[in-house]
């Protein structure tokens, strides 16, 4: 596997994990798309916490492991990840977490509107869509997610799961994963204000 890479994909899953935007346990995946090849690294550690480079693997926007471990639970995600890669080339990065306030509007099968100035500054000014539920893997999971993504949105909620983003670059992606966070956590406690 190419060490740069690694280390890119290692970086971008710690500034995950030190910006907040995750679950307690650290569950989520971080993917860097391999420049001018049709594959992908992507982290097949359980937790983004502590990742180390043997949890991360090399795999083909096929879906098909090329190095590296993939074990089931992580691999059922895969999907999600190189759908994207495929329907839009400029997209560099994808970031899968299960955000607590993100996530409580995934499974509410809420959207998250456009409530903080940030969200419309990172291509979300009509807010964060959601995909209806699918099985995690499935192929009706990954139909959802395409049909609710709008041309220029960066992230989409997935029903009773989590949040998924994308952009061009893993400074971006992670920067979106925050912002989302940050406008759900926002919304939730401005309701208990009133």
């Amino acid at each position: 596997m190419d060490a740069n890479l690694v280390d890119q994909v290692l970086d971008a899953a710690a500034r995950v994990v030190a910006g907040g935007a995750i679950s307690p346990n650290g569950h989520g995946n971080v993917s860097i798309r391999v420049p001018g090849a049709d594959e992908m690294y992507f982290t097949s550690a359980p937790s983004l916490m502590g990742l180390r480079p043997e949890g991360i693997a090399r795999v083909g926007l096929d879906g098909m492991l090329r190095e590296g471990q993939l074990p089931p639970i992580q691999g059922a995600v895969v999907a999600m990840h190189t759908a994207l890669y495929q329907d839009h080339p400029d997209v560099g990065c994808v970031v899968h977490t299960h955000s607590p306030y993100a996530t409580a509007f995934a499974v509410a099968n809420r959207s998250i509107d456009c409530w903080i100035e940030a969200l419309a500054m990172f291509g979300l000014a009509d807010g964060v869509p959601v995909a209806a539920y699918g099985p995690r893997g499935s192929e009706q999971a990954v139909a959802n997610i395409r049909a609710a993504l709008r041309p220029g949105v960066p992230a989409v909620l997935l029903a009773n799961h989590g949040v998924l983003v994308f952009h061009r670059t893993p400074d971006l992606a992670v920067l979106v994963g925050g912002v989302v966070e940050e406008a759900a956590q926002a919304a939730i406690n401005a309701g208990g204000i009133g």
